[in-house]
């Protein structure tokens, strides 16, 4: 019972450093992008830090989108056009403001719906010395890293689940508002056909009385 007690206080605080753990630096956004209309986005990222884009149009047209990337001194380092979604990971060669940029200047009528997920340096190790440790402990801070990492594969999962949840609304929203307007538009060809037929048949029934014509001599 001695031994209990230390241990679970060992393991509430690993549990604890493992939820206050330090993130990288970045950015998760759904925005609206309307047509003809391009939105910019600007990070500073220090030299030879890493960061990386994710993005995907949730709705709207053909589901794609232009996206750009340009260094501080305005390359391009990236840049990919009528994409659905797509993936990008660049080491900063140099300091400064890098801008990301989303356009949907090619469409006319279909505004979008899109999904950025822009994330800077990588995540720090919960446990830097876990290696190094031969402590009775090492099996339990293993376990939390094991928890650490099935966490973030659960938020990625949820995160892939609730764009495609998004997706497949705006589509079923899309067919509904279809099915809808194609109802209406056979429900007055109906009337129209009905209406018809009856004067129709009225015409077939009504009786024609003969017109008498006076003659002038």
């Amino acid at each position: 019972m001695g031994c209990a007690a230390p241990r679970s206080a060992s393991a509430l605080l690993l549990l604890l450093l493992l939820l206050r753990a330090e993130q990288p630096r970045g950015a998760e956004l759904t925005f609206e992008l309307p047509d003809n209309a391009k939105q910019c986005f600007h990070e500073e990222v220090e030299q030879g830090v890493k960061f990386s884009l994710d993005y995907q149009v949730i709705t709207g047209g053909h589901y794609d989108v232009d996206c750009y990337v340009e260094d501080p001194q305005g390359n391009t380092i990236y840049r990919e056009t009528k994409k659905q979604y797509d993936s990008f990971t660049h080491r900063a060669e140099v300091k400064g403001v890098y801008q990301f940029c989303f356009s949907n200047e090619f469409s006319t009528f279909s505004h979008k719906t899109v999904y950025f997920d822009f994330q800077v340096g990588d995540e720090p190790p919960i446990l830097p010395d876990m290696g190094n440790r031969v402590t009775a402990l090492t099996q339990m801070e293993s376990a939390c890293v094991t928890i650490h990492e099935a966490l973030k594969t659960v938020i990625d999962s949820q995160t892939h689940y609730r764009l495609r949840e998004a997706q497949d609304r705006a589509r079923a929203e899309d067919l509904n508002s279809r099915v809808s307007y194609w109802s209406i538009g056979e429900t007055i060809a109906l009337f129209v056909v009905s209406f018809s037929q009856v004067l129709l048949l009225k015409s077939f029934f009504t009786e024609k009385r003969p017109v008498s014509r006076a003659v002038h001599s």
